[in-house]
């Protein structure tokens, strides 16, 4: 340990050992009362960082506001870095259109961002946003949409577009009000495009939603929510990317929807007239209220499409519910016409497999009921998550 607090203000950077070379330079300040404390604080004074930085695994780092990574940046992380909030309204990490995120950890060393708090709970702190440059149907062509949190742009039309990696990475305690008002998931995906890499993540213990996709057309596997208190996979303005291996953890009374699934925003209009028609495969969805739980498995509006494959849900009073609740757009005419299909499902402590509105039936949207396994997650999730049964 050094008796030193390392600073990083308006240029944040790399400090390392002297027989290593020195990629750029920090700001050192002696702390007061000399005691030993290798922390760095990661938020600028502006807000913004503007340089390429790395942070390294034995050096703890803390987030004391919001943070947003610019375009043109990269932000690297080693596998094992722990990245620790301050409590706020305002605490978050977002990477802009054009940055990236290299957060590529291992299963045996994970990238954990978490509460500074010494009794953590849900809403600590914000979570990790992702914008990026892949469509979105709240607005069409190169137009961008702006994010709830932030108020920064997202959505254009580069379905490819790469915001970088998120492997092995826990985001835990999320989910705090930004601005004083809006809630932060634990992973924010706005508008990301599907030459970014999300595998192996997990949200533990949030005050909204896990994992949500703002469109977009980015695949993301291996993903495990844990007892968030909203929806824990959500999807709306037009995501079209593919979900394999999700596990999704509802503690007794905890959470609101396991999937909810909206075709898009309806607070906003469906410009580009495209509707979320996402591929899901392999999913597990338990809940610990059993068939007690009022909440669905998947709820599916707005118009929403998908395709789902390979499902298991235990516990819940109804597993999936298809609503009209957009009178012109009516999500259970995709089940008529085939954009909206369930094959391989198994319900388990289910008092109704599923509710349709509309005149469309239970053997016209599930077929192989009984067949679905669900995820291996007890395999992927081994060493790396927390609070899996």
């Amino acid at each position: 340990m050094r008796n030193k607090i390392l600073i990083l203000s308006i240029v944040i950077a790399l400090f390392t050992s002297c027989e290593r070379d020195t990629t750029s330079e920090i700001v050192i300040n002696i702390n007061q009362e000399g005691t030993s404390n290798d922390t760095v604080n990661l938020t600028p004074t502006t807000g913004t960082i503007t340089e390429d930085i790395t942070l390294e695994a034995d050096i703890e780092y803390m987030l004391t506001g919001a943070t947003i990574v610019s375009s043109g940046v990269t932000l690297t992380i080693e596998p094992g870095t722990i990245i620790k909030a301050e409590a706020g309204p305002n605490v978050y990490l977002a990477i802009e259109q054009g940055a990236q995120i290299i957060a590529d950890g291992t299963a045996s060393n994970p990238i954990i961002f978490t509460s500074n708090s010494t009794a953590p709970s849900a809403g600590d702190w914000g979570g990790i946003i992702l914008l990026g440059r892949a469509p979105v149907n709240s607005v069409t062509g190169t137009s961008t949409a702006t994010s709830e949190i932030g108020n920064l742009p997202y959505g254009g039309n580069v379905t490819d577009d790469n915001s970088g990696i998120l492997r092995y990475v826990r985001v835990q305690y999320s989910g705090g009000a930004a601005d004083g008002q809006s809630e932060n998931n634990g992973f924010s995906f706005y508008g990301v495009g599907n030459g970014t890499t999300i595998e192996y993540i997990q949200a533990f213990e949030g005050a909204d939603d896990g994992v949500e996709f703002f469109g977009g057309t980015v695949n993301a596997s291996f993903v495990a929510v844990v007892n968030a208190q909203d929806d824990s996979i959500d999807w709306t303005e037009g995501y079209s990317g593919t979900l394999s291996n999700a596990y999704v953890l509802q503690g007794n009374g905890v959470g609101d929807e396991a999937f909810e699934c909206d075709g898009f925003n309806t607070d906003f209009t469906n410009a580009s007239g495209a509707f979320s028609n996402p591929t899901v495969n392999n999913v597990t969805i338990e809940s610990e209220s059993g068939s007690n739980d009022s909440t669905r498995g998947f709820l599916l509006r707005a118009g929403t499409q998908g395709t789902f494959t390979n499902i298991l849900i235990v516990g819940k009073n109804t597993g999936i519910s298809v609503d009209d609740d957009e009178a012109s757009t009516p999500t259970s005419q995709n089940v008529t016409d085939g954009t909206l299909t369930f094959t391989d499902v198994t319900f388990t402590d289910v008092t109704s497999n599923t509710s349709i509105d509309g005149t469309a039936t239970e053997a016209d949207l599930v077929s192989g009921i009984g067949n679905g396994t669900g995820t291996d997650v007890a395999s992927w999730g081994a060493g790396w998550t927390v609070g899996i049964n």
